[in-house]
């Protein structure tokens, strides 16, 4: 009997996913349909994030690497693909490798220090980063500093500008992102994934069968770091302008909610969490500035009730991904 309850369990928590891709699909027609064109614009923040999202939930909800300066690969993929569009360099095949890569060497640099610290000593040292990555920007005064950087267009495509319709735009990240959950589900699925999960649990263990976490924590951090940098490149193209304020601890909190919001450790979560997250900010924002002052209560009340976020909610405590 439980047996199969738990097989209708995760049975459901895998069907989440297709449901959430299959309904980002459908939105530019169905927004078409009634006439509400803001809706593919908001339903393409809303992917961005959550490939963000996404990005931290490899290293925070499989690896348990609380990270408060996250949103800085972020930041540096936006500003990878603005400072290149500053110097006229707009192919999408050249700045958001750029972007991607630059996010990597970040989390390289910094994983290589943070990571020899656990606990309150991580969180801190990448907050502290984190706001280095965001003091730094501020002070790019020939790209702005605390202005921002705006672009005029979006990344071009061998020399096309396929981009700047917004539905095309639009699909491009619906693949991008469908492209993120494929890799991650594939890594956290395979021999790397169990072992980040086994240093999670127990890292002596994992040192007494010859295993080494740093390393494998490592390269897990710059995987992230990569995908978060893609986000950031996105991003950028999305509101054609970059500013430093997309690398603050604030930013990297909203990430931190998003995936415990979704469900830590599922991989649909982060992406149910971004979606759950962006909506309930759209909405309570067109009620009220301080919007915030409600959604701390929902927020506390679904981690209180809700043990393991929507995505478990919905799905029961299946399989991430």
């Amino acid at each position: 009997m439980q047996a199969s309850t738990a097989g209708r369990i995760g049975g459901t928590a895998r069907q989440i996913a297709p449901v959430l891709f299959i309904l980002f699909a459908a939105v530019p027609a169905l927004a078409t349909a009634a006439d509400l064109g803001f809706a593919t614009q908001l339903v393409s923040r809303i992917m961005i994030y959550a490939i963000a999202a996404l990005s931290l939930d490899i290293i925070l909800g499989y690896g348990a690497m609380v990270s408060f300066g996250h949103a800085a690969f972020v930041g540096i993929g936006a500003y990878a693909v603005g400072i290149a569009s500053a110097h006229d360099l707009w192919d999408a095949s050249i700045t958001f490798p750029i972007a991607m890569l630059g996010g990597g060497l970040f989390a390289l640099v910094t994983g290589a220090i943070c990571l020899r610290t656990r606990g309150v000593y991580f969180i801190m040292i990448t907050l502290a980063f984190g706001q280095m990555a965001y003091f730094t920007a501020s002070s790019l005064s020939a790209y702005g500093g605390d202005d921002g950087l705006t672009m005029w267009g979006r990344s071009e495509v061998l020399g096309y500008s396929p981009l700047e319709d917004e539905t095309v735009f639009y699909y491009v990240v619906l693949a991008c992102l469908t492209g993120c959950f494929l890799f991650a589900r594939a890594l956290v699925g395979s021999r790397f994934g169990r072992v980040i999960v086994g240093v999670r649990e127990n890292r002596i263990r994992m040192q007494a069968i010859g295993l080494n976490p740093y390393a494998y924590q490592l390269v897990a951090y710059v995987i992230a770091g990569m995908m978060a940098g893609l986000a950031g490149a996105l991003l950028a193209n999305h509101t054609e302008f970059v500013s430093p304020s997309t690398m603050s601890w604030q930013r990297s909190g909203d990430l931190i909610i998003m995936v415990v919001l979704g469900g830590t450790g599922t991989l649909h979560g982060a992406v149910l969490g971004a979606v759950a997250y962006l909506a309930l900010e759209e909405i309570l924002s067109h009620v009220t500035e301080h919007w915030r002052v409600f959604f701390g209560p929902m927020l506390i009340l679904i981690v209180l009730f809700a043990r393991g976020g929507l995505g478990r909610l919905i799905g029961g405590r299946g399989a991430g991904g």
